[in-house]
């Protein structure tokens, strides 16, 4: 079976709360060029439509965006609206807000609370939809996210949100955030090339709590979106990838799915060739021998 044939269905399913979801996703911020954000070479229009539409192909059910991926001339939800609408029943679409960027491209400071509904209706006006599936509240170093995840609680009281998400955090802050409204999912950077105990912490408590957590940057470098994949572990990587005929982001795909059944993989691509890897790696099975050799690699 090659890559090309084998779907998202093999990865297995989650809920986003009562919204099920396969376990490998779609990161849509790197549809808009080479690089995150303004960086790099804008994106070739049709060819980020037919990555997302291949996508959908291959039974990934579930895209995370923000209105604040763009580039010099690419829009995430524009595309996505552009290529997906009329979505289909069973797609799931996460946003997330709290970051702040001008059009030209700058980062601004964190959202207010009070900014945040002109930030939902916007990621809304972009996809052309009239509730968002999931939002996730993106922490910009304040040590209390109440004020803005209780506005994020109020807009899903209005219908604007279906469920909410907190990104970014420390275990005080999804506790912060549980005690406004429900917590369906958490998105922290978590890798096989990344080690951070308290995030460890919060994957932890996400399994004990049935929550689903969601890596970001699982296979970038040190330096994130401005750099390429991770070679951390790389000789560990390799001999595992070779063992399976894989290559070694497919091996850090799947390291990351079997750290629980509550954990979601969203790798983002703008190749087709990468996106279909990438969704085989939900069908690739590690020995317990591997994962041991992986883990401590990790951690050693």
């Amino acid at each position: 079976m090659t890559s090309e044939t084998i779907t998202a269905e093999s990865s297995g399913t989650w809920h986003l709360g009562d919204l099920p979801v396969r376990r490998v996703g779609f990161g849509a911020m790197r549809l808009t060029g080479s690089a995150a954000f303004h960086f790099g070479t804008p994106s070739d229009r049709e060819r980020s439509l037919a990555v997302l539409r291949k996508a959908v192909e291959l039974g990934v059910n579930h895209i995370d965006t923000a209105a604040f991926y763009f580039s010099s001339l690419r829009s995430a939800n524009e595309l996505i609206n552009s290529a997906l609408a009329p979505y289909a029943d069973d797609l799931v679409i996460a946003a997330k807000v709290g970051p702040y960027r001008a059009w030209s491209g700058e980062w601004g400071t964190s959202a207010r609370p009070e900014d945040l509904r002109a930030h939902v209706e916007e990621n809304l006006r972009q996809l052309g939809r009239d509730h968002l599936d999931v939002v996730y509240l993106r922490r910009m170093r304040q040590d209390s996210i109440a004020d803005h995840f209780g506005a994020l609680a109020e807009l899903r009281a209005a219908g604007l949100i279906r469920h909410l998400g907190v990104s970014d955090v420390e275990p005080r802050h999804l506790a912060e955030a549980q005690a406004i409204a429900p917590v369906v999912c958490v998105q922290n950077r978590y890798g096989l090339g990344f080690h951070d105990p308290a995030t460890d912490e919060l994957l932890a408590r996400c399994r004990e709590q049935g929550i689903a957590f969601v890596p970001f940057y699982a296979l970038a470098g040190e330096e994130g979106p401005r750099g390429g994949a991770s070679t951390a572990h790389e000789e560990e990587v390799r001999a595992v990838a070779g063992a399976h005929g894989v290559s070694p982001a497919q091996v850090r795909i799947a390291w990351t799915l079997h750290q629980g059944p509550h954990v979601l993989a969203i790798p983002g691509t703008g190749d087709p060739g990468h996106l279909a890897e990438n969704v085989a790696a939900g069908a690739l099975r590690l020995t317990d021998g591997e994962l041991a050799r992986l883990d401590a690699a990790r951690t050693g």
